[in-house]
């Protein structure tokens, strides 16, 4: 599922904003677990629905 770069980008990152090393086990699993996350959260919209909240936020 994530590529050994992507998994050092992951250990990187982490280190970066926390100050703490992770091992290529725990960056693959937090990346996978973020992966699905998004994958759960992220629906991409038709330019109707989006023509539909862009009305609904201007009457706000």
């Amino acid at each position: 599922m994530l590529s050994d770069e992507q998994i050092i980008k992951f250990q990187n990152i982490y280190k970066k904003n926390f100050g703490k090393e992770i091992s290529r086990e725990v960056a693959y699993d937090m990346g996978a677990k973020l992966v699905e996350l998004f994958k759960l959260i992220y629906k991409p919209m038709t330019e109707t629905e989006f023509k539909e909240v862009w009305e609904k936020m201007k009457q706000n």
